[in-house]
């Protein structure tokens, strides 16, 4: 079927009661874990001689696929469940106007949504996110529109199965879909004064409810949660009864349990959140590997796999790279 590529440059625990949920200090045991019915422990990702950096993860669970993202160049990388060794998929270091890459997902039809972080900022001429079919044709290459100063942290596919995306600049989600064979990027919900804007990343992490009415969204620099209705954007923000959640950035939603990886906090919060996304409860923290920086995380068939960034070696980061699976238990 013939694709229309558009590339629009202007037009991107309760705790003691709930607060007091203590941090339980639990050090994993990813290197040392046995292979999971037949799975690698952890997938070896390839890097650049003087440095990578990695952050987002889309996972294809029909073809058992996983993708990520590097930061420092922009290449998407892929790897199969069942074998230790990921393949560089995309190339970086300007394919497509990329230069670096933040989160990433997979819709039902296998099309991968890159988010670009920075990419656009200060350059007008370069896109702000891509989409590519499974087979990595490019079919779209977009920037955002209502703003001048976007970086599109993460993604998540909505209940209409249009593909969504955090700014952690200004409050705003932009929906990406395809509508009669050309693919657009439009403004969804601009939170401006619910949410406020503060030093540092904001909205990052983005998953749907489980009755898919919202998305639930966290905003890191804040340590907040904030509800948005896939109605129509309204935001709310969800009650998490005083637990620190600063430097919350990943999101994932099994069920009724939602889990929080806060990156250089090297924590981990786990709760249970309602079926609308409009309340968490029990919440418990634990500590997650001393020598790592997770960023964010993905089920694939039935297993966590979570990125390992890199973000605390400076000025250089040093191999191996890995995704690690069942990174905390």
């Amino acid at each position: 079927m013939k694709r229309t590529i558009a590339i629009a440059l202007a037009t991107a625990s309760l705790t003691a009661g709930i607060a007091g949920a203590g941090l339980t200090a639990a050090p994993e045991a990813a290197r040392a874990q046995p292979q999971d019915h037949g799975r690698p422990d952890r997938y070896t990702v390839p890097g650049d001689a003087a440095g990578s950096r990695f952050e987002g993860i889309g996972v294809d669970e029909r073809r058992g696929l996983f993708y990520v993202s590097e930061v420092t160049g922009g290449e998407i990388h892929r790897g199969d469940a069942s074998e230790p060794q990921a393949m560089e998929w995309l190339a970086g270091d300007g394919t497509d106007g990329r230069y670096t890459a933040r989160g990433v997902t997979v819709d039902r039809a296998g099309n991968v949504y890159v988010a670009g972080g920075p990419n656009g900022l200060g350059n007008p001429d370069r896109p702000e996110l891509w989409v590519y079919d499974e087979d990595g044709e490019l079919l779209a290459a977009l920037r955002v529109p209502g703003t001048s100063d976007a970086f599109l942290n993460d993604v998540a596919i909505g209940a209409d199965g249009a593909a969504y995306f955090t700014n952690s600049n200004d409050p705003q989600i932009f929906r990406v879909a395809e509508d009669g064979g050309t693919w657009r990027a439009e403004l969804w919900a601009d939170a401006t004064g619910t949410v406020e804007r503060a030093a540092g990343f904001n909205l990052g992490g983005i998953v749907l409810s489980s009755d898919r009415s919202a998305f639930v969204v966290a905003q890191g620099n804040t340590g907040r949660l904030w509800r948005f209705a896939t109605a129509d954007g309204a935001v709310s923000e969800i009650d998490t009864h005083g637990a620190d959640l600063v430097n919350a950035d990943g999101l994932v939603r099994q069920g009724n349990r939602l889990t929080v990886i806060r990156n250089f906090s090297k924590t981990v919060a786990t709760m249970r959140v309602s079926a609308d996304g409009d309340a968490v409860h029990r919440i418990e923290q634990r500590a997650s590997d001393p020598d790592r920086v997770y960023t964010t995380a993905k089920m694939l068939n039935g297993r966590l796999l979570a990125v390992d960034s890199k973000f605390d070696e400076q000025p250089a980061a040093s191999g191996p790279y890995d995704v690690v699976g069942s990174p905390w238990g």
